[in-house]
């Protein structure tokens, strides 16, 4: 066998030494979630005054970005997120990073046929025997990134779980141009809140459409651990995993017994993801589990590979619904708030699935920071992004209960949606319906 230890060695450098490579004007990429290149980064902040008009592409990074938070004019770096977490939301917020519009299946695609990476930065695990790097918690997107890169930079990261993959989980030294090395701190892990009475109900609502042995997709926030507790309490079994991102939710299923993949009519027996973050128990779980496989979100988020499943559910957090049934996941008005992701992929795919279901789940109100309360129902969008049109609607849930939107009129989308709206604002609802001329009352309120 050979080996690749001087080829390992030939390629070493510092961070600060691998960075040299970058250009001004250059397209540098960071990967996404906990496979962020922390000393990359850093080394790359240094450089900052002889560096102007350096364009970096993430998502979903922790925080913080030493790139970004050292250069509040962006004159040097330039930062821009295809999903962002809290930490790039508040980016955002300043005027530091910007959002890239897509469907998460697409991403790939758009670097093999549209962008320029100059530089790809990404932590991996160290190098096995065979001289592979594991893409690790990243694998659904890293790859597809890597292969185009001009220069691949590899940060070995000792604390990354090694998960197995259908392929593209790995890339081999022949492919890297430099590694670095350094001591890392433990795995950043992402804190659930305690759920308000309104996700319990909401979750209530949604159990008595699982069915045993369904194949689930639980989305980003703390609904899915909702879910995971009631589904974890309830009586159903043998249920499966197949989703873009593995979060705590299937590790505590999985714990109790509940999450056994047995069932599932596609790749029975493993759990499918692209991405994984949590909490440093979920990181152990994966770990070289024969029961976890990563494959690209090309593969896994693409509508006709969902839908191979039976009895698919798809959960996902929305932010708005006007009452013609527009949902918006992404914004809060001009707000950007979090981006796309696969919603769209899932509710597409589940729909296809046969006895699949699709829910876009919400609170029917929010408070903003005086106090206000306003419903999350709304009559028609006024500057909110539009994620799920009005065409691919499916159960819409907040905590009055659940309603399905496919193949319905104007006036039945309208009716159907204030009676799962906030008592409160129903009757304003109404007003405005019949203003918008959508409102034919059926059933009582």
């Amino acid at each position: 066998m050979p080996s690749y230890i001087q080829e390992y060695y030939d390629k070493l450098r510092t961070p600060e030494q691998a960075v040299q490579i970058v250009r001004s004007g250059d397209w540098v990429d960071y990967s996404t979630n906990v496979c962020f290149p922390v000393l990359l980064d850093e080394a790359l902040s240094k450089r900052r005054d002889e560096l102007f008009n350096v364009k970096i592409r993430g998502n979903l990074a922790f925080g913080p970005i030493k790139a970004v938070e050292c250069d509040p004019t962006r004159e040097h770096f330039l930062y821009n997120s295809w999903h962002c977490s809290a930490y790039e939301r508040s980016l955002c917020d300043r005027g530091l990073c910007n959002y890239i519009p897509m469907i998460f299946r697409n991403v790939v695609a758009y670097y093999r046929h549209f962008l320029t990476v100059n530089v790809a930065m990404m932590c991996v695990t160290p190098m096995d025997r065979h001289g592979y790097f594991n893409l690790s918690c990243a694998t659904g997107v890293a790859k597809g990134i890597l292969d185009k890169a001009d220069i691949v930079i590899l940060e070995v990261n000792e604390r990354l779980p090694k998960i197995y993959g259908g392929f593209d989980e790995s890339i081999h030294i022949s492919e890297v141009d430099y590694i670095v090395e350094g001591p890392h701190g433990p795995l950043p892990e992402i804190p659930t809140r305690e759920p308000k009475e309104e996700d319990i109900r909401i979750a209530e609502h949604i159990l008595p459409y699982i069915k045993d042995g369904a194949t689930l997709q639980l989305g980003i926030g703390s609904l899915p651990n909702v879910i995971g507790k009631r589904l974890i309490d309830s009586d159903l079994k043998d249920l499966g995993m197949h989703t873009e991102l593995c979060g705590d939710a299937y590790y505590e299923l999985f714990k109790a017994g509940k999450l056994t993949n047995r069932r599932k009519t596609y790749q029975p027996g493993k759990g499918v993801t692209g991405m994984v973050f949590g909490s440093a128990d979920l990181y152990d779980w994966v770990n070289e589990n024969p029961g976890v496989i990563v494959e690209p979100l090309e593969f896994v988020n693409a509508a006709e590979i969902i839908a191979l499943q039976e009895n698919m559910v798809s959960i996902n957090n929305c932010i708005a619904i006007d009452l013609y049934g527009q949902t918006g996941a992404e914004s809060a008005g001009f707000r950007h708030i979090s981006g796309t992701g696969g919603q769209l992929d899932y509710l597409t795919g589940a729909a296809m699935a046969k006895g699949g279901k699709a829910f876009a789940c919400l609170t029917s109100t929010y408070t903003d920071k005086e106090g206000v309360v306003h419903s999350r129902i709304v009559p028609h969008f006024s500057g909110d992004i539009v994620t799920i049109p009005r065409s691919q609607d499916h159960f819409i849930v907040t905590e009055y209960g659940a309603v399905n939107l496919a193949g319905r009129s104007t006036w039945e989308r309208a009716e159907m949606l204030i009676s799962i709206a906030h008592p409160d604002f129903r009757d304003e609802l109404v007003r405005e319906a019949e203003k918008q001329k959508i409102w034919r009352r059926t059933r009582p309120m």
